[in-house]
């Protein structure tokens, strides 16, 4: 059977400086209408930066939606149309202040893919140099260096509740082997 749920019209809810949302009407596979409301994202980038001794780089936040400060990987939006790549190593220096020798792409998370259509793309950074961090004026980070095993062990227990930061760290460990 074909999946395919084809958009008959389109209308625009909210625009916002970050956010889009509109409201689909479409076809289902079986002929039936229905509505789908979607955010429209430019995306985001995260990043698995370990240093010498393996100890990742986590930064602390205050998550507005949630009300809670969270310990995550660096991270930040995509501005429409750049390159994912030069986003993450701004947002590694910005956040951190350091500069990767070694950068590969972990692959792409879609965090909620039911009315959500943000990727965000998952990268590892080695061979570590640090300057000056250089966050955003609105941005108000805590950074912490921690043995990559005791974060692979807080993301299992639970301790560490990002979905990026989950992705990206059980990958990084399967793809390293640490």
């Amino acid at each position: 059977m074909d999946l395919t749920e084809k958009t008959l019209s389109t209308e625009k809810i909210f625009d916002g400086r970050i956010l889009h949302i509109r409201r689909d009407t479409i076809r289902l596979p079986n002929g039936e209408e229905a509505i789908r409301e979607v955010v429209d994202h430019p995306g985001g980038v995260c990043v698995l930066a370990l240093d010498e001794e393996n100890r990742a780089l986590l930064v602390s936040q205050f998550r507005y939606p949630y009300r809670r400060v969270l310990r995550e990987l660096p991270a930040g939006k995509l501005e429409y149309g750049e390159d994912p790549e030069e986003a993450a190593i701004r947002e590694l220096r910005e956040e951190t202040g350091a500069v990767a020798g070694e950068f590969r792409s972990l692959g792409e998370l879609y965090p909620s893919p039911g009315y959500c259509g943000e990727i965000i793309r998952m990268y590892l950074a080695r061979g570590l140099t640090f300057g000056e961090a250089h966050p955003d004026e609105d941005e108000f980070l805590n950074l912490e260096r921690i043995p990559f095993d005791r974060l692979v062990e807080q993301v299992l227990s639970g301790e560490i509740r990002d979905a990026k930061t989950i992705a990206a760290v059980l990958k990084g460990k399967l793809l390293l082997n640490l």
